[in-house]
């Protein structure tokens, strides 16, 4: 691991963590971009912006989230104390609405009349829907027509909050390609048009400013900790499919050497078979989206599909932030199959009477493996991302069950 004196010092002016990041964007865009970073450097020392942010996180949202003791299930591993960082119980459902509640902030600051975002498992766009609801906005979102099959409740739940979901019928027809025609829509329409990215990729400004806004859940987890042990966690756990709850967790943390960091990437059907959308196990460097990361991909470098039960990991991506943090050691990354995480998913339900989204499901399975491994003493944080009522349907069909 090579050892630096701060790790949150990132990114560069120029968008840069080391070799990733930075602004690989059509020549129509880059003013744009520049306006946005221009908007969010004022924005985020500005007391009234921040206050505004307080407001709407609190009376809104219903942040602070808890941190709940898993009892029964740290009794189940034998080892570690299990806390639940509780973002699932966020108005929408999941962590994806601190971040939207910022971006929209920003655009009425910045005087944008149309709003416009992508969305894999719909959380994003569920999120981006409510706050556009919020502050009579025009929103539409994009979403494969895969990602709309399989998350029909959120798909309705967009159409409720009064957005327009245009379904994406090109490539896999999931996340990648949604947000491939986010980006075009966005060139097209860059006087009035604002973009929400829902994670923690695409080009400077939007890795460190979604990570900045997702920081409050690790800033949180600080604080509640220190309340209810008198000392920081030893371990924090997430999943990661771009990366967003997974930095917002880490963040704060980064500078502390005593906590231990693992982010789960979904192994799909086992890393040996190519089905699956672990981009730093599988993956190597390359340009997608407008930054550079680690991506997966064919030999002649062509992006591949990424494959996982959870529409919300399925991206064949990762944050720029995760890669140079991959690469220099600071974060342990590992990755958790389908079939784990379901089992993790009936676990959860069964043991806490929470049922857990899909996603943090791939957290919890590791989790499962690293509790027992560890003494009774160590405080293991694991950020609990979405609720699974969005991923009945897909849990029903891969169990065999009919509903």
């Amino acid at each position: 691991m090579q050892r630096l004196n701060t790790y949150r010092s990132g990114p560069d002016e120029h968008g840069h963590f080391g070799i990733y990041g930075g602004r690989f964007v059509a020549e129509t865009l880059m003013p744009l971009i520049l306006e946005v970073e221009q908007a969010y450097n004022a924005a985020k020392v500005d007391p009234a912006f921040k206050a505004e942010l307080r407001h709407y996180l609190t009376h809104y949202v219903g942040r602070p989230s808890p941190l709940y003791l898993a009892e029964r299930l740290t009794a189940r591993f034998g080892g570690a104390k299990v806390y639940f960082k509780r973002d699932e119980l966020n108005h929408t459902g999941a962590h994806k609405i601190n971040n939207c509640m910022g971006q929209i902030l920003l655009a009425k600051r910045m005087g944008k009349r149309r709003i416009i975002a992508e969305t894999g498992a719909g959380q994003h766009g569920v999120a981006t829907a409510t706050v556009c609801a919020l502050f009579d906005l025009p929103c539409t979102i994009y979403m494969g027509e895969t990602d709309i099959e399989r998350q029909k409740p959120n798909v309705f739940r967009m159409k409720l909050l009064g957005a327009e979901v245009k379904p994406v019928s090109s490539g896999s027809r999931t996340l990648k390609d949604a947000m491939n025609e986010a980006l075009r829509d966005w060139v097209t329409n860059v006087e009035d048009t604002f973009y929400i990215i829902g994670t923690v990729a695409g080009p400077h400004p939007y890795p460190a400013m979604v990570r900045d806004f997702q920081s409050v859940i690790g800033e949180e987890v600080r604080e509640q900790m220190i309340a209810a042990e008198g000392r920081l966690p030893d371990s924090l756990v997430a999943c990661i499919g771009g990366g967003s709850n997974a930095m917002g967790l880490f963040y704060p943390f980064l500078d502390e050497p005593t906590v231990r960091m693992v982010a789960v990437e979904a192994a799909g059907h086992g890393i040996e078979t190519g089905a699956h959308a672990a981009s730093l196990t599988g993956g190597r460097p390359g340009v997608l989206h407008g930054n550079r990361t680690y991506l997966l991909q064919s030999e002649d470098g062509q992006i591949t599909e990424g494959h996982s039960i959870s529409a919300g990991l399925d991206y064949p991506g990762i944050g720029p932030e995760h890669s140079w943090l991959h690469d220099v050691g600071r974060v342990e990354y590992i990755s958790a199959t389908d079939n784990e995480a379901l089992d993790a998913f009936q676990m959860c339900s069964r043991l806490e009477g929470i049922i857990p989204a899909l996603e943090p499901s791939h957290a919890l399975a590791a989790v499962t493996k690293l509790a027992p491994t560890l003494p009774k003493d160590h405080l293991l944080v694991m950020n609990l991302c979405g609720r699974g009522d969005k991923d009945i349907f897909t849990v029903a069909d891969a169990l065999g069950v009919k509903i």
